[in-house]
């Protein structure tokens, strides 16, 4: 133009990505070039003009005298980091490697390449886990079964002490080969869960266990017997009176109108005089009702009372005492009966001949208790 002068302009400047993929921007006379990174473009001075303006030229970009892959500075060539640079072509999922004078395009450690991408390697294929195997993009990692953990080369599986580390065991634990195992001491039983341990009332078991009463304790039972009794060995009771009887040696006195008796485990005060009307006493444990009177025709003649101790760990059937008719008649039979106090039939009558019998204790009795049995003979 006249009375002004063009200016120069450099489009690989001034436009935004000039030239797209692989092409580099050349800037040229009126205009630029795209070409090929590894191009270089030599361009020749024309001569100049008085009737056209001169344009000054950029030449840093038109003449690369270094080999492709290096630049130009001062008087050497230096390379150039493509990957730095983000002059390189690599996939995203490629890791751009710079080399001397060019670069390479890798995938990443855990990868492989297919095709063009870098896809992930499933490790847990190749079996390196003893137990579990969980594959993570680029690695894995190994994984042990309860009661494992791995080892120094993280593959391996071995086993832990559970015991050691704190297992919730009430009482006893036992490692083994991948879990452990409660167990409770004599007198307990393993809980539900596993792990607790609860007592074992063994007085619940069986009524055997002691002689006369058993007490539970914590992992065990004692045995303890009434009073006048003491424990022989853990589960016999002894009455103190096998030792010296105690109405004898006069450690004991008695009401008025009361007598002595010697029992298991002690003594015991009775009525000395237990006949009741129409009967009369005649002895000290003997009573007999009077022919005369007359509310004794239909009653025993005589009755005599005895005192007996058993213990409970007499066996059965086993004779107790032996009773006999204190009146005889020619030709009479006499039949011997229990009249009253066995309500649970725990003794029976053995006939032994026309005039006596045997009464027997036919179950095991418990106690202490008192029987009041009636005896009596029913002839004809």
């Amino acid at each position: 133009m006249s009375g002004s002068e063009c200016k120069y302009i450099n489009e690989c400047k001034t436009i935004q990505q000039a030239c797209q993929g692989e092409m580099k921007c050349f800037n040229h006379y009126g205009g630029y070039l795209c070409l090929p990174r590894s191009a270089s473009v030599i361009t020749a001075l024309e001569p100049s003009s008085q009737s056209e303006p001169s344009v000054p030229v950029e030449s840093n970009e038109a003449f690369n005298p270094c080999p492709v892959g290096f630049r130009a500075q001062g008087d050497t060539c230096v390379d150039i980091d493509e990957c730095e640079l983000d002059m390189h072509d690599c996939q995203p999922s490629q890791e751009c490697i710079n080399t001397v004078g060019t670069y390479t395009c890798q995938c990443p450690h855990g990868y492989s390449k297919t095709s063009i991408e870098c896809v992930d390697i499933d490790e847990c294929r190749n079996r390196y886990c003893q137990h579990r195997c969980v594959n993570v993009p680029g690695s894995f990692s190994c994984e042990c079964e309860p009661g494992f953990q791995l080892a120094g080369n993280n593959r391996s599986c071995v086993d832990v002490n559970e015991c050691e580390m704190g297992a919730p065991c009430q009482q006893r634990c036992y490692n083994s080969y991948g879990t452990f195992l409660c167990r409770c001491v004599q007198g307990y039983d393993l809980g539900p869960d596993g792990y607790s341990c609860n007592d074992i009332d063994e007085c619940s078991y069986s009524s055997f266990l002691c002689q006369f009463q058993c007490v539970n304790e914590p992992g065990r039972f004692s045995c303890v017997c009434p009073e006048g009794y003491e424990l022989v060995g853990t589960r016999l009771c002894q009455g103190t009176e096998t030792k010296s009887p105690l109405c004898e040696s006069g450690a004991y006195l008695c009401g008025e109108g009361q007598a002595c008796v010697n029992i298991h485990g002690g003594h015991k005060c009775v009525s000395s005089n237990r006949c009741q009307d129409p009967y009369i006493q005649v002895s000290e444990n003997r009573c007999i009702c009077p022919v005369v009177k007359p509310g004794c025709r239909d009653l025993a003649f005589s009755i005599v009372h005895r005192y007996m101790s058993i213990t409970s760990e007499r066996s059965v059937p086993s004779d107790v005492f032996q009773i006999q008719a204190t009146s005889v008649y020619p030709g009479a039979y006499n039949s011997f009966r229990i009249r009253s106090g066995d309500e649970n039939e725990e003794f029976y009558i053995r006939q032994i001949n026309n005039i006596s019998a045997m009464l027997v204790l036919a179950r095991a009795v418990t106690g202490p208790k008192e029987y009041s049995i009636y005896v009596g003979p029913h002839a004809f």
